[in-house]
């Protein structure tokens, strides 16, 4: 089968379901409208950065326990449905509780917490089964164009998500209710995608037998051992740890900066415009160059992102320059996605492949979580403290990826 044969029906299933959770995230993003609801609601920085850590982090942190559960069974896909409602019903609880209870902030940011939780872990759950169907029915070979154009057609849907975000914050419409709608056309947009990847025809998996919870834990030394896995796992703990500076982009740029809320739409835009044209390139550096070299490009962009962000509020520059900030890191973002996916599922065995997606994201998602330590220090010692120390991890990031095996 060449590269560019014709999508099958379960391809086509699983791009369209990338297209709708682009589109979800444009009105969601916990980088730019999440957090800056937070701030909205007077929310202190160590709070602005436990979201992106709940969101990221409780991602990955449940991945080793669902393998457990997962490994053994022949279709994943029963366990993605269940997650998937689960994170609809949280989604539909952060749309009620935004519109119902900002006059309560301090109860309004506990409860969107509590659901952002839930969700995070439900997404946790669903993230293996998800990853396991589409290693059983996309070919490697196709997986680099197949992630290309889920993302290249999506971003240019989360554009459009940002345009009608600036609309919605410009409009006369008050807060709460002007996130409230912004966060319920994002509820609609991600429960079409998880219908969508729901319809996906999964073939069975041989029989193996269930290890369990402790036999999983126990065979971390053994996927440990492995140099390609090491290699793999030191830099994206880096990169995790320096991604400790993207929730306070857009906290920085409003409450230091002083731009206007409406500025938070092309925020979004921005993220989302560059994503499709990145996409282009990064597909042909991870079809030519292959994984490795992908995630090293990546990780320039993304160290160059924070400097950006102090580079221009020392000149006190316009928002249009800050636009820079929200590309660099659009840009790392996009590279991280295809490239990060590609590696774990090229140096994963079959028999394993469980184990090592579920200790990868287990170890990562932990580290996710240093957000929370960066509003600290955001709080103590300024935004500029943080943004530096994200440029460095990037740097060390780039000099790990030496280590990563390069037929991956």
């Amino acid at each position: 089968m060449t590269a560019r044969a014709p999508w099958n029906r379960n391809e086509r299933l699983g791009i369209a379901n990338g297209w709708a959770v682009f589109l979800g995230d444009g009105f969601l993003s916990v980088a730019v409208v999440v957090t800056a609801f937070a701030a909205k609601l007077g929310a202190p920085n160590w709070v602005i950065g436990l979201l992106p850590a709940i969101a990221a982090g409780g991602w990955m942190l449940p991945q080793l326990l669902v393998a457990a559960r997962v490994r053994a069974l022949p279709y994943k896909l029963p366990v993605y449905r269940s997650a998937a409602l689960i994170r609809t019903s949280t989604y539909v609880f952060m749309v009620l509780t935004a519109a119902l209870l900002s006059h309560q902030p301090a109860l309004c940011l506990t409860l969107f917490i509590l659901a952002m939780s839930a969700n995070a872990l439900a997404s946790g759950v669903s993230g293996l089964p998800f990853l396991e169907v589409i290693s059983k029915t996309v070919s490697p070979d196709r997986r680099p164009r197949f992630f290309a154009t889920r993302n290249l057609y999506g971003g240019l849907l989360a554009f459009g998500a940002g345009l009608l975000v600036r609309a919605i914050l410009a409009s006369d419409l008050a807060f709460p209710f002007n996130y409230a709608l912004i966060f319920a056309l994002g509820t609609v947009a991600f429960t079409f995608g998880y219908w969508v990847f729901g319809l996906v025809s999964e073939p069975p998996d041989p029989p193996q037998p269930p290890l369990g919870t402790r036999a999983e834990v126990r065979a971390i030394p053994e996927t440990l051992r492995d140099p390609s896995f090491r290699a793999f796992l030191t830099v994206r703990l880096l990169l995790a740890a320096a991604s400790m500076s993207e929730p306070f982009y857009a906290v920085y740029a409003l409450r230091e900066l002083d731009y206007a809320p409406a500025v938070l739409g092309t925020f979004v835009m921005a993220l989302t415009g560059a994503a499709p044209l990145s996409n282009v390139v990064w597909q042909r550096v991870a079809e030519r160059k292959g994984s490795r070299r992908l995630i090293r490009y990546a990780a320039v962009f993304a160290g160059l992102a924070p400097l950006c962000a102090l580079l221009v509020g020392a000149l006190d520059l316009s928002p249009w320059a800050y636009l820079g900030v929200f590309i660099l890191s659009s840009t790392a973002n996009q590279g991280f996605n295809l490239g990060h996916t590609n590696h774990l599922l090229n140096i994963a065995p079959d028999h394993a492949r469980s184990r090592y997606i579920g200790t990868l994201n287990t170890l990562v998602g932990a580290a996710l979580f240093t957000p929370v330590l960066a509003g600290v220090l955001a709080d103590t010692a300024g935004y500029a403290p943080v943004f530096l120390l994200s440029a460095l991890l990037c740097a060390a990031a780039w000099w790990g990826c030496g280590r990563l095996r390069r037929d991956a």
